[in-house]
């Protein structure tokens, strides 16, 4: 720790806006010094107030390789309190850095805060954004890749350039002003446009993208909105799907795809076509009416302008769930280590419990509160990571309001308190996600993959467990279920910490629909989770408490 206090100091001291390498014997590390300020944007016409990193919006990209250590220190210029999340970064060992308000004390206004984690054995394309109140809905996101290591080969030739490309609905208000809404008792209406990397409408004067003509190219679509699945397409382009939220699948071949939101895509896109202009479009998917954002593309011997005609889009939630069913891991490419991914043999473990969630809305005191199996998620003062380290759990939270079996839960009736799960340490688990409601639902786990085994309508029972699929499901974090459908993931407890279960659809999350899984090693070793960093910020009743003895080293 003393090393890395004195490389970051060094790092700061040259007052470094990028990333800086410093190769020692252990894993390099990265160093980024990020600015949040408010700022003024148009994006969709009209001037309104936006979260900018740097005076970037969308934030800086963060390009690293498995086993890089990454520190980022934020200094929060805004006038609430602020946190940062690493979306799909699992952070094994480290809930320290997740940077959710279930697991750290928020960076206060004028202050600064240094996240330090490692991207271990992960490879993927990924995102960050800020998870306090509503700061996410004027930005502060960015993409976050994870490169893997030159002796681990990727299922594809080194593609000429990698893209990032950052989807998201929009809306004109503040932050502020959409949180007045919430507050009150309403939801969100529609959002009021669409934004492929911060803008609206593809612009023949600044085209986002270059492509060299029969070069290939990788493109990373993530879906950073608020509430609004998207479907994406390039004019005249098919996608090779390679990647998914850290995982290599089968590589078929699709005209566009449904990216819900929080998810991540890696395609490989190929200038095979006439050289000019091409036109990405990114368009919203279970709405009453269709919004669509757009952005250029242009050779380098471009010869005209786009065409007008643009790629339509398809319609209905089958169709969406069709291609899901295509998604299929790759069981012979090597992963982050040298293994192939279809070494490990998901469906011969035996699954020891079985969670059953289901997500219900309700008015509480007059106002709409979103719930899990009938429990409205509040963050208390204390981050109930904290309150756990500390051992006074029992004066911030009770465990275990969520029930592991829904049935009984009255759809009308809910009770708004800290929703936290036990859960025993390197157990093998089922969960079931069960969507009664009209819209559909996303959800994102973190510090974990897991199996997405089936996404099916109707209601679950036990007899589905014939359909699933236990050979070659993509393991991932984050797994949509469509409206009166349900969908079953399986994973291993093995990572201590707390973990945020949510649903990324943020007036959802915002308004109570999230848990958090406790994952507590008997053990209190170094060998299963990290000590408490010596900077984190301390808020609550552990503020001023002695701190507990360290995890030993056995």
């Amino acid at each position: 720790m003393a090393q890395v206090t004195k490389l970051l100091g060094t790092a700061l001291l040259l007052g470094c806006l990028s990333a800086v390498a410093v190769v020692q014997a252990e894993d390099p590390y990265f160093f980024f010094t990020w600015n949040v300020s408010y700022g003024t944007i148009s994006p969709l016409g009209v001037p309104q107030q936006a979260i900018l990193i740097n005076n970037e919006f969308p934030g800086p990209n963060i390009n690293s390789t498995s086993n890089n250590n990454i520190v980022v220190n934020v200094f929060n210029n805004l006038d609430e309190p602020l946190l940062f999340t690493w979306n799909g970064v699992q952070n094994r060992k480290n809930s320290w850095q997740e940077g959710m308000p279930g697991t750290n004390c928020p960076i206060q206004p004028g202050t600064n805060f240094t996240y330090h984690f490692q991207v271990k054995d992960q490879i993927g394309s990924y995102f960050y954004f800020p998870s306090t109140a509503m700061h996410r809905a004027v930005g502060g996101f960015g993409g976050l890749r994870v490169n893997s290591r030159l002796l681990i080969p990727v299922p594809y030739l080194d593609p000429e350039d990698d893209y990032t490309v950052l989807i998201g609905d929009w809306y004109t208000q503040s932050h502020s002003a959409l949180r007045k809404v919430l507050d009150s008792g309403r939801i969100l209406g529609q959002p009021n446009g669409i934004l492929i990397n911060g803008k609206n409408k593809a612009d023949s004067e600044a085209p986002l993208f270059t492509m060299k003509p029969n070069k290939t190219y990788k493109y990373r679509i993530c879906n950073v909105g608020l509430k609004t699945s998207l479907n994406f397409r390039i004019q005249g382009h098919p996608m090779k799907l390679v990647e998914l939220e850290g995982s290599h699948t089968i590589q078929n071949v699709y005209e566009s795809l449904d990216v819900h939101v929080g998810q991540c895509y890696g395609v490989l896109v190929t200038a095979d076509q006439e050289p000019r202009d091409y036109v990405m479009v990114a368009s919203t998917r279970f709405t009453k009416y269709m919004l669509t954002g757009t952005g250029l593309i242009r050779y380098t011997n471009s010869k005209g302008p786009a065409s007008p005609e643009l790629p339509e889009a398809p319609v209905g939630w089958a169709w969406s769930l069709n291609q899901f069913r295509t998604f299929r891991w790759n069981l012979t490419a090597s992963a982050a280590r040298p293994n192939p991914q279809g070494s490990y043999h998901y469906g011969a473990i035996n699954i020891t419990r079985t969670i059953k969630l289901v997500n219900t809305v309700a008015t509480v005191d007059g106002k709409t509160r979103y719930a899990i199996n009938g429990i409205s998620h509040v963050d208390p003062p204390t981050p109930p990571k904290l309150a756990e380290y500390y051992n006074v759990a029992d004066k911030v939270f009770e465990y275990n309001l969520v029930k592991d079996e829904a049935a009984a839960v009255d759809p009308i009736k809910i009770t708004v308190a800290p929703s936290i799960v036990n859960t025993t340490f390197r157990n093998y688990v089922e969960i079931i996600l069960e969507n009664h409601e009209k819209g559909i639902q996303t959800w994102h786990l973190d510090g974990y993959s897991f199996f997405a085994v089936a996404v099916e309508a109707g209601r679950w029972t036990p007899e589905k467990r014939k359909n699933y699929n236990l050979l070659d499901a993509v393991s991932r974090s984050t797994i949509q279920v469509y409206p009166n459908s349900w969908a079953a993931i399986m994973l291993t407890f093995d990572n201590a910490g707390i973990w945020n279960l949510r649903s990324t659809m943020w007036e959802r999350f915002y308004l109570g629909q999230q848990l958090y899984f406790s994952v507590v090693s008997p053990a209190r070793s170094l060998r299963d989770e990290y000590n408490i960093p010596d900077n984190s910020l301390l808020c609550g009743i552990v503020k001023d408490l002695p701190k507990p003895p360290p995890y030993s080293a056995a």
